[in-house]
Formats: structure tokens, sequence, C-alpha cells
């Protein structure tokens, strides 16, 4: 059994204690793909520590995030393209509008997402979308986008059915963390009338750790709280749970 964590920031300061440890953990436990999206410009080099350490499970995205887009917006966009003309990522994220905790810079995140799409699209790449009290925002630019050469995963999945839905039409899967452990999650209870082929796993690590370590820092190899819950929506095993939405994965990032 593999499982795969599709959204893991395991280069975060948080874990500068036991980095090593917890990568050897999660890889103990089955956890033996980490996909790690990108923030800013000052987060590249530690993503590529990480990976000089763990080449064999450390897969890498390339991206701005949109909390990181400030006024050195077009700077930050410049090393996202000089990077993805570098070298090979997986994935151009995570990318998308947070209207969370600040909507001054709404106009240049919402440019700055569509031109990372188009990045995605000219390098063949699936996009990673972060979406926080945005959806509506962030449909109405993926509306703009829609093709066949537009796919990915939408991150941190929180929506509503309606909304998984539309997010699926747009070949986007669902990022399933932490929050479907959440009593007040509300999407385990409209989760088993989404097809399994459109969930993959992640942790959001150190972000969102599923219950029982609610409130804790999150780490990879709580992914299996995620893939049980999801055992129990589905009414499949665990095994199933790993082997489809690992698949998910490769059909996404094409590893």
């Amino acid at each position: 059994m593999t499982i795969t964590d599709t959204h893991t920031h395991l280069y975060s300061e948080a874990f500068n204690e036991d980095r090593m440890e917890i990568v050897q953990k999660a890889i103990d436990k089955n956890v033996k793909r980490f996909f790690i999206p990108a923030i800013d410009s000052e987060t590249t080099q530690a993503m590529y520590d990480l990976e000089k350490h763990f080449p064999d499970h450390i897969y890498l995205m390339m991206g701005l995030h949109p909390t990181s887009v400030s006024e050195s917006v077009e700077e930050e966009l410049k090393h996202v393209e000089e990077e993805l003309a570098k070298r090979k990522f997986y994935a151009v994220g995570e990318i998308g509008i947070d209207l969370y905790w600040d909507k001054s810079f709404f106009e240049a995140q919402r440019k700055a997402f569509k031109h990372q799409i188009q990045l995605a699209k000219k390098h063949k790449l699936p996009i990673v979308i972060h979406c926080r009290e945005a959806f509506d925002e962030v449909f109405e630019v993926l509306e703009e986008e829609k093709g066949d050469d537009l796919y990915g995963i939408f991150h941190c999945f929180t929506g509503t059915k309606t909304q998984a839905e539309q997010a699926i039409s747009y070949n986007m899967k669902l990022g399933i963390g932490g929050v479907v452990t959440f009593k007040n999650g509300k999407i385990d209870q409209f989760l088993n009338e989404i097809d399994l082929k459109h969930i993959v796993l992640e942790t959001d690590s150190p972000y969102l750790a599923p219950k029982p370590y609610r409130g804790k820092r999150n780490e990879s190899s709580y992914v299996l709280k995620v893939a049980e819950k999801l055992s129990d929506i589905y009414g499949v095993s665990l095994e199933e749970i790993a082997d489809q939405t690992t698949q998910n994965s490769k059909d996404v990032f094409g590893i």
C-alpha cells in the first residue's frame, strides 16, 4: 500500500527541529510520495534542500501563493518563470485567491493567478489551487481559462457539493485533508456522492491537523487519519482509498 500526500509544506520552519524524522516516520507508515507546494522566492532554497535529502519521495511545485502577492508581485512572478524554465516541476502551485486575510491586493492576486495558469499551460503542468473565501472569484478565472489544457487539484477543498461539482467540471481533483475529520467540517456529509476518482489526499502540514491532533502541528503521517475517515465515508477498505487516491495523484502529476 502506498499513500500519497499531495500537499505538504515539509520545508516549513515548523519542522526545523525534526524534519528528517518526520519524513521518515511518514515513509515507515506507507506515506511514500510527498508533493511540495511553493509559497514564494524565500522558500525556494528550502524546497530544494528537502528534495536533496529524499530524492525518491519528494516532488516539487513552483508558484506564488496568493497571500504572498504584494508590491513585489512582478519580481516574484519573474522568479516563478525563471525556475520553471530551469528544471522539472510537477505542478504550478500553490496559486489562487485568498480574501480571508487581506482584500487590498485582490486585483493583483487575480492577475497573478491567471498568469500562473497560463504558465502551467505553457509548461504542460497541472495547477494546485489555494482558495479561501474566494470560490466565486476563483471559479470566474477558471471559467475564463477552462479547456483540456487546464487541470489540477483544488487544494483543501471545503466547499459545498455544488462547488465540488463545479471544481470537477474544470478538470480539478478535490484535495481532501484534516477538515474532513472535523465535527463542523461539513464536507463529510456529501463526499460519498462524489466519485472517489475525483479525490486526492493531503495534509497541508504543518497546518490543519486532523482529529485527534486538531490544533497541534500537522505532519504527513497524519494523512492516514484522513484516509481512515474516507474509508468510513465511502464504505471501502483503507487499501482501496490508498490505491485509488494515489492513482488519482499519478493521473494529475504524471508520476
